[in-house]
């Protein structure tokens, strides 16, 4: 999905921005960001190393829905030590296309 189709729901679109963040494809993260919450620049750490992703658990997200929340944990290995990141994203659909908004708190 990263060079093909839109991703057909919230859950598709955080699993294919996940790869993003592995392989380091900053203009497919910028490209599936919300523009009101985008940041104007983007840098990954090459430090991290991305190892494995949980999905906890969707809400909404699918063909009839406009939002949608994925709770994660996606693991990684930086500077050696093992890390978790843990949250709870948000998603909007806008003309057709899933999108990244923000992290909930």
């Amino acid at each position: 999905m990263l060079a093909g189709r839109p991703a057909p729901s919230a859950e598709q679109l955080m699993r294919s921005r996940y790869t993003a963040f592995a392989v380091g494809d900053v203009d497919y993260l910028r490209r599936t960001w919300h523009p009101s919450t985008r940041p104007a620049r983007l840098e990954l750490d090459t430090d991290r190393r991305w190892t494995g992703l949980d999905i906890m658990r969707t809400t909404g997200g699918g063909f009839l829905h406009t939002e949608a929340t994925v709770e994660f944990r996606a693991h990684s290995v930086h500077r050696n030590q093992p890390d978790v990141l843990h949250e709870h994203s948000r998603f909007v659909r806008e003309e057709g296309r899933w999108l990244y908004l923000d992290a909930m708190d």
